[in-house]
């Protein structure tokens, strides 16, 4: 793989680190990284954004929102963006109620989102479906909903569930979402093979927390011929 292409894909990346068990000086490596390596964001969780926008004041820095279950009431959503907003975060990814999903309370998922983006302002909003929960019917109806939401972003998972993104689910996105809308693969991209089909087939921002691993295991492999 070229240099052009892993700096293509390293710029579509939301570096991510969002384990139970994250420290500040993981937290710290990682917006490092992030610096170092050019990504488009560090996806880190709320408690460490007003440190890491402290620490990193011109890092670009994503927080999630009603992670990883999505089943926070709504109020409590609007309040965590809010918050995050406040401690500094530039981009906000939030989980759906999958549950009002399968009831087909699509409405109401659609206000969410629409009191969520009124609560994130100009920053941008990325919407966390969590697809390998979902049927087809499920994912091409909320393609609709997130279109009309005022989301910037659909984005296929959590990585905290039973799947992660498919090239199918990407397919499937950029076929039934209003073109506007941008496209966020996440969870199980494994390779830098993997990061550019997902980008190739339509995907504008890769969360991974592999994909600068990749690049760096990519470069000591070259130091060593």
């Amino acid at each position: 793989m070229s240099v052009l292409n892993r700096k293509e894909i390293l710029c579509k990346v939301d570096h991510t680190l969002l384990s139970q068990k994250a420290t500040w000086e993981e937290i710290r490596k990682l917006c490092e990284e992030a610096v170092a390596y050019h990504t488009a964001s560090v996806c880190i969780p709320p408690s460490f954004v007003a440190q890491a926008r402290a620490a990193y004041p011109d890092l670009t820095l994503c927080t999630v929102i009603g992670f990883p279950n999505g089943y926070n009431t709504t109020a409590v959503k609007v309040m965590e963006t809010r918050d995050a907003v406040a401690n500094g975060a530039d981009e906000i990814d939030m989980v759906i109620n999958v549950g009002w999903v399968k009831e087909g309370k699509y409405n109401e998922v659609l206000e969410e989102i629409r009191q969520i983006k009124a609560a994130a302002g100009d920053h941008l909003l990325k919407v966390i479906i969590e697809t390998c929960l979902l049927t087809e019917e499920e994912k091409i109806t909320l393609c609709e909903v997130v279109s009309r939401s005022g989301a910037e972003f659909i984005k296929t998972s959590t990585g905290f569930s039973t799947g992660g993104a498919t090239a199918e689910d990407i397919r499937l996105m950029r076929e039934h979402c209003d073109p506007r809308l941008c496209i966020k693969a996440a969870g199980g991209i494994s390779t830098l093979e993997d990061a550019e089909q997902f980008l190739a087939l339509g995907a504008d921002r890769l969360g991974s927390s592999r994909v600068v691993r990749l690049v760096q295991n990519e470069e000591k492999e070259q130091g060593n011929e």
